[in-house]
């Protein structure tokens, strides 16, 4: 029997984009343990996850670098064939080196490639040539013993999940993810109350989150007119909100995690992009998705790869100037 783990221990959101390669390892190696690494924080994601044998967590918050010595020691107990490294950091291109698998792969601007035993060629593009999603990206690491496709992200919400969210699926529903840990990938709050108050009032609306996001999705259910706003933020473990979001009429979410929930479990999406682009290669997976940016070319978009605590340029024009009735296209259809 085959051994493989694969290691992504940076934000939820790529966590779950990396899950696409365990559907394809478990598609190639039914029969093969399959062993996966994360931060502190993330395991809950693969609770129920019929293809997983171990969830291994990095305490990346506390004593990081002596726990980053005690997971080596774990992994190299391991005896893995195949140590599989979705990240670009040194930390996690320290542990694939020294993992004493008889086969290393990763990317090849991880500082410790050169010990790879295959490194792969990471592409990123930050305009609309030659784009290619995150989870072709991850695919390369492993096409030479798999196949050319890459399988969608997927998470496997309990019965238990779906019995706890059932009470809100009574009736038609939308499902919102307000925030982001990035301020230049939130939609603005003021936007979001302008928005809600011009949905249907047969629609409950459900504010999604995580518990640092209460405050702020109080803001915006206080604020709004519409009848029937209900805050959820901190409510809901992760599987829970993706039990939520898979059969919500629509699914409004920004650059950020809640988008690749949606995608996880095929949920309608209409996702917004502010600073950054959908190129980048971390858009909407689901059938149903519609892509929502500013409709004015901008010299300043993207500011950056990744979010900024503030514009730069101080008037937010990339999100500021998006219009109500382009979040409306996808519920619409």
């Amino acid at each position: 029997m085959q051994k493989f783990l694969v290691i992504q221990t940076a934000f939820i959101g790529d966590v779950v984009l990396a899950t696409g390669l365990l559907e394809k390892l478990h598609s190639y190696y039914a029969d093969a343990q399959i062993d996966v690494l994360v931060r502190n924080g993330n395991e809950a994601l693969f609770n129920n996850h019929p293809y997983i044998k171990e969830v291994m967590v990095w305490q990346k918050k506390s004593h990081k670098y002596k726990h980053l010595l005690q997971t080596l020691k774990k992994i190299r107990s391991k005896n893995y064939d195949v140590v599989i490294n979705a990240q670009r950091f040194a930390a996690t291109g320290f542990l694939t080196a020294f993992s004493n698998a008889k086969l290393t792969i990763g990317f090849n601007k991880n500082p410790f490639s050169f010990l790879f035993t295959q490194k792969i060629q990471h592409h990123f593009s930050n305009n609309n040539v030659n784009t290619i999603h995150e989870i072709e990206r991850n695919h390369l690491l492993i096409a030479s013993f798999t196949d050319d496709v890459a399988n969608k992200p997927k998470l496997y919400p309990s019965k238990a999940d779906y019995a706890s969210v059932a009470a809100y699926k009574q009736q038609p529903y939308i499902v919102i993810a307000p925030t982001s840990v990035w301020f230049t990938k939130q939609f603005p709050a003021e936007k979001w109350i302008a928005f809600i108050n011009t949905l249907p009032s047969h629609y409950n609306i459900y504010l999604i989150g995580a518990p640092s996001d209460k405050q702020a999705c109080d803001a915006i259910q206080q604020s709004a007119t519409h009848p029937s706003v209900t805050n959820l933020a901190g409510q809901l473990q992760y599987l829970q909100s993706a039990a939520l979001q898979q059969n919500a009429t629509m699914n409004y979410v920004n650059d950020s995690a809640p988008m690749h929930f949606a995608s996880a479990v095929n949920a309608p999406t209409t996702a917004i992009y502010c600073s950054t682009l959908p190129s980048f290669g971390y858009g909407p997976l689901s059938h149903h998705q519609f892509i929502v940016e500013v409709e004015e070319k901008l010299a300043c978009r993207p500011c950056g790869i990744h979010g900024k605590k503030a514009c730069p340029l101080g008037h937010y024009n990339c999100a500021n100037k998006i219009r109500n009735e382009q979040l409306l296209v996808g519920l619409e259809h």
